[in-house]
């Protein structure tokens, strides 16, 4: 089992140079797109990956999710505490 441990973190360690390539790569296409005129936000490095742009929620729609999330947690609590007892 060592070794498959230890494959499993060369693997993951090649996989993130292979991440850190790919950014190196992403932002001199991205340079270089500027420079010749195609520097479109939507061309970029986020944009060929799918990623959008944050979106900023108000402070009562953060509050609506925090005690959404709190509700789901005590749900989880409460059932946990009846299965303990």
């Amino acid at each position: 089992m060592a070794n498959i441990s230890g494959v499993v973190t060369q693997l993951r360690q090649e996989r993130d140079r292979l991440s850190r390539e790919l950014d190196r790569l992403d932002n001199a296409i991205a340079a270089l797109g500027h420079i010749g005129g195609r520097g479109n936000s939507r061309t970029g490095a986020a944009g060929r990956r799918g990623r959008r742009p944050r979106r900023k929620l108000s402070a009562a729609a953060r509050a609506r999710i925090a005690a959404a999330q709190r509700a789901r947690w005590a749900k989880v609590k409460a059932k946990q505490e009846r299965k303990a007892a």
